[in-house]
C-alpha cells in the first residue's frame, strides 16, 4: 500500500476492486455493502469518509464504537441541521444554486459491531449498532433479546461461524450455525439476518477461497430452510487481505479497514 495515498484515493481504489471483483463473479455493486472498519482511524478520517458519502463503517471494539458512534451522530445532526437551514434559506430566496458540500442529511450513518461482543457489553451496543455481525452462542442471542424487549426493539444480528476451524477464532461451529440461527429464529425482537465467517491469514488463496465458499454454501443451506422468514440473506465475508476473493465466493457485505483508512500504529496499552 502506497503510505502517500490519500484516503480518498484508497477508498475510490477499494470501490474499483469491489466493482471488479463483482464483475467478475457476474453481481452488481448495488447487492453489496461495504462497510468502512474504523479500528484505526481518526475521527476527521470517517468525517471525511462520510462527506464522500459513504454510510456503514464498523468497530470491533464497544468502547470506541460506543464513542466514535456518539461524536459522528453530533457532527451529522449538526451537519443536517446547517444544510437544511441552507435549503430554507436558499428556496426562500429563489436561487437554485447548489448547496455546496456533500453531506446529505437523509442519508443515515449506519454502524455495525463486527468484533466479539461479550454478553455484560451488549445493552452499550444496541443503541447504536444498526446490524451486530458477531453473535457465536445462544446465551449472547438470549442476552439481547431480553435488552430487545426492554426497549421494545428489533436487532438484526448475523450468526459468527468458524469456518477456518482455527482454535483462536471466535464463532460457532459449522454444524452448529443452523440450529443457532433456527433458535434465534423463535425469537420475537431478534432477527437472525445471515451469517459472518473470517478466512485465516495465509499466502494461499485457495484455503481462503475453500473458507469462504464452506461458509456460502451453509448460508444457502440455512437460507433454503426458511430462515429469517425470507430475511435471511446478508453473507459477511472478506477483509482487506481477501475481500476480492469473498466477493467471488457470494459474500454480500465486505469488512475493510487497512486499504481504506491506511495502516495505524497499534496502541500500546498501559
Amino acid at each position: 500500500m502506497n503510505a502517500s495515498q490519500t484516503l480518498e484515493t484508497r477508498y475510490n481504489e477499494v470501490r474499483n476492486r469491489v466493482g471488479e471483483a463483482c464483475a467478475s463473479a457476474g453481481r452488481t455493486t448495488t447487492s453489496v455493502i461495504l462497510v468502512a472498519v474504523t479500528k484505526h482511524a481518526e475521527i476527521d478520517d470517517i468525517r471525511e469518509l462520510i462527506e464522500l458519502g459513504h454510510r456503514d463503517f464498523g468497530e470491533n471494539r464497544v468502547q470506541q464504537l460506543i464513542q466514535r458512534a456518539s461524536v459522528v451522530k453530533e457532527w451529522t445532526d449538526r451537519m443536517s441541521l446547517l444544510e437544511r437551514t441552507r435549503a430554507q434559506r436558499t428556496s426562500s430566496e429563489g436561487d437554485s444554486a447548489a448547496l455546496g458540500g456533500s453531506f446529505d442529511p437523509d442519508k443515515p450513518v449506519r454502524w455495525h459491531m463486527i468484533g466479539s461482543l461479550q454478553r455484560n457489553k451488549a445493552r452499550k451496543v444496541v443503541e447504536f449498532c444498526r446490524l451486530i455481525h458477531s453473535v457465536d452462542s445462544l446465551r449472547l442471542a438470549e442476552e439481547l433479546q431480553i435488552i430487545a424487549n426492554k426497549r421494545d426493539k428489533v436487532i438484526d444480528v448475523l450468526v459468527q461461524v468458524n469456518c477456518s476451524g482455527e482454535e483462536q477464532k471466535h464463532g460457532c461451529p459449522v454444524p452448529a450455525a443452523g440450529v443457532l440461527a433456527e433458535q434465534i429464529d423463535t425469537m420475537i425482537n431478534v432477527r437472525v439476518r445471515g451469517l459472518m465467517t473470517m478466512a485465516a491469514q495465509t499466502d494461499n488463496p485457495e484455503a481462503t477461497h475453500t473458507t469462504f465458499r464452506r461458509c456460502r454454501e451453509l448460508f444457502e443451506d440455512i437460507q433454503s430452510e426458511g430462515a429469517g422468514e425470507g430475511r435471511f440473506d446478508l453473507l459477511s465475508m472478506g477483509m482487506s487481505a481477501d475481500y476480492e476473493i469473498a466477493l467471488q465466493e457470494g459474500a454480500n457485505i465486505v469488512r475493510v479497514g487497512t486499504s481504506i483508512f491506511g495502516e495505524r500504529p497499534e496502541t500500546v496499552e498501559a
